[in-house]
């Protein structure tokens, strides 16, 4: 039997690897832990987890098509904890690099119920930054 843990990694094909990772390390925090030019690939710490940059003109992404575009993404949105989450920073933050923040709202997540907000990266991609949660097993009924 597979029992997951955690997220361990997620690949975004990306069209401007320098600008994700400027977004994703010097807006968002992550720590870049490197770049493998043999798959054209940036490796970013965030947490735990991390995010690998895959150029789709690299050597592996051109395997993968074309990018994703405003008709079609290859992800529906990536989801980062955040701690300490304080939600009056974090938006002053972000407004102050030029990241559009979206909706701020109570959204069930892998620890429970929590306040999070959520943002686009400059492809498009939507990021939700998870404040800490309830500890509810389940979503609240709708």
């Amino acid at each position: 039997m597979i029992k997951i843990r955690e997220i361990d990694h997620v690949v975004l094909r990306v069209k401007d690897i320098e600008a994700m990772r400027r977004f994703y390390c010097d807006v968002l925090g992550a720590e870049h832990v490197a770049y493998r030019p043999q798959f054209g690939m940036s490796h970013l710490r965030v947490g735990a987890s991390m995010i690998d940059l895959l150029a789709i003109d690299g050597p592996r992404g051109i395997s993968g098509g074309a990018a994703a575009g405003r008709e079609g993404r290859n992800m529906d949105h990536l989801c980062l904890r955040i701690e300490p989450f304080d939600q009056e920073a974090i938006v002053e933050h972000l407004r102050r690099h030029g990241a559009p923040v979206g909706d701020i709202k109570p959204r069930f997540g892998a620890e429970g119920n929590g306040v999070s907000i959520y943002l686009t990266d400059p492809e498009g991609n939507v990021v939700e930054l998870k404040g800490p949660s309830d500890g509810s097993a389940k979503p609240p009924p709708v």
